[in-house]
């Protein structure tokens, strides 16, 4: 198997038809490492507005669970980008999602924005750091896909095209990256997060590391001090270093989205899992009754 073989495969394809077939290629076997990394940053990015981190920090999920809250999402959305979101794996993965979501007040727009993150996350990432760039036929399969995820979870008002959707995504951020104490709270906690999978002794150097990759918006929203440019410098060209070995290696033969027993919270995932055993539990009994859905 050809290292552009998957890319031959992608371009012969319906972008509308098969975005699922799309975007498992392009998310478990092509680029699975970018993915992971961007819609990683694609949740920092929601945790910056307001409306969003008020109720994260209500629920007190990131302050006591941040790691079991990362593996819950991040394997939910792996069970449908991998078996597809009306396969029985998938169903059921929506149905933790919604469950989950179902309980607070939360606004249509907020859900429409963070839906969006996780179509073009991926794509400036890749055009930043990517062996290669996606393709226009990745791209709109990753729109197709997430549109067909937003109308199951029933988002409203969900753009038709991918321009449209992805001119909401930036001015939902003009307008709504601001910097509360909330923002702070749950940035730091997943900041916290995200070093902890590293050795105590590398944590003070993975922190500026970290916030050398968000852009000034981001950072501001959070409160978080700008790295140096030199280490920003650094950052970006260790990634693109990265990109420039995998570019060289053989196509990888098996998907990694929802087959990683290395996850922290679920041992052995999936073997002995059910989608439905994952999502976050019950809200804390203190919880302003004005955040939960009545």
């Amino acid at each position: 198997m050809g290292r552009w073989d998957n890319l031959r495969r992608i371009l012969s394809l319906d972008p509308e038809r098969d975005h699922q077939e799309i975007y498992r290629l392009s998310a478990g076997f092509e680029f699975p490492w970018d993915f992971q990394r961007s819609l990683e940053f694609a949740l920092f990015r929601t945790y910056s507005v307001p409306s969003i981190s008020t109720l994260l920090a209500a629920t007190r999920e990131f302050e006591l669970r941040p790691q079991r809250r990362y593996d819950d999402t991040a394997l939910l959305m792996a069970e449908m980008m991998e078996h597809g979101y009306d396969s029985p794996r998938g169903k059921a993965a929506l149905r933790s999602v919604n469950r989950a979501h179902g309980r607070f007040r939360i606004s249509n727009e907020d859900m429409l924005y963070v839906l969006s993150t996780f179509v073009f996350e991926p794509v400036r990432w890749l055009d930043r750091f990517g062996w290669r760039r996606l393709s226009d036929h990745e791209r709109l399969a990753g729109f197709h896909f997430y549109r067909a995820v937003g109308t199951r979870m029933g988002i409203r008002s969900i753009p038709s095209s991918y321009a449209e959707f992805e001119q909401f995504n930036v001015d939902y951020e003009r307008t709504n990256f601001v910097y509360t104490d909330t923002n702070a709270a749950v940035g730091r906690y997943t900041l916290e997060l995200f070093c902890s999978w590293y050795p105590a002794a590398l944590r003070p150097a993975i922190r500026p590391a970290l916030r050398s990759l968000m852009d000034r918006p981001l950072l501001d929203a959070f409160g978080f001090a700008p790295a140096p440019p030199w280490l920003t410098r650094l950052s970006e060209a260790g990634v693109r270093l990265r990109s420039a070995v995998v570019r060289e290696l053989p196509p990888r033969r098996h998907s990694k989205l929802a087959n990683d027993p290395g996850n922290r919270t679920y041992p052995g995932y999936p073997t002995g899992y059910d989608p439905a055993d994952l999502g976050a539990g019950e809200p804390p009994k203190d919880i302003d009754p004005s955040l939960l859905r009545r």
